[in-house]
């Protein structure tokens, strides 16, 4: 699953961590095989080509459809920078979210207030997970498949209930 409880520290045995991320289905080896082949077979058709002006019409277009793949997958990339961190202590939860191209934001609550919320329909995406009790509610894991939303709640509702028991 893209997120994991983090071990507890041996001095603040109180304290529990989660961290969450979004699934990446193309790791960075695979992207340099998906280049690699994708140049390869665009490649072959030019050699029947090689060495008429055809090749020199052909090719501007070839490589800017290489470069397009690129450049999509490297912004898909950037994009999916995104780690959520929960910190539960006995005073205080606090949720911080790092995103893409530096953003930041950060919401902190009295975890005794804190509803874990399960949104079936409704949010974003279904079975939209939010905490409520600080400020503002918050979205938590919206970047994770149905079924781990789902299996999220269920842990994060044991560690409140643990954390207030």
């Amino acid at each position: 699953m893209p997120y994991q409880w983090l071990p507890s520290d041996i001095t603040r045995a109180d304290v529990r961590q989660l961290r969450l991320w979004p699934y990446r289905s193309l790791p960075r080896k695979g992207f340099v095989w998906f280049i690699g082949s994708t140049c390869t077979l665009i490649a072959l058709p030019l050699l029947a080509v090689l060495g008429s002006p055809v090749l020199w019409g052909l090719l501007p277009f070839l490589a800017l459809a290489i470069g397009g793949i690129w450049f999509a997958l490297q912004r898909s990339y950037r994009d999916g920078e995104i780690v959520e961190e929960l910190t539960l202590t006995a005073e205080q939860v606090t949720l911080t979210r790092h995103g893409p191209r530096d953003q930041h934001a950060e919401w902190q609550a009295n975890p005794h207030w804190v509803r874990v919320e399960v949104h079936e329909t409704g949010g974003p995406v279904p079975q939209y997970v939010t905490l409520k009790g600080g400020p503002r509610p918050v979205e938590i894991g919206a970047f994770l498949s149905e079924e781990e939303r789902v299996a999220l709640s269920s842990e994060l509702r044991a560690a409140f209930a643990d954390n207030r028991g």
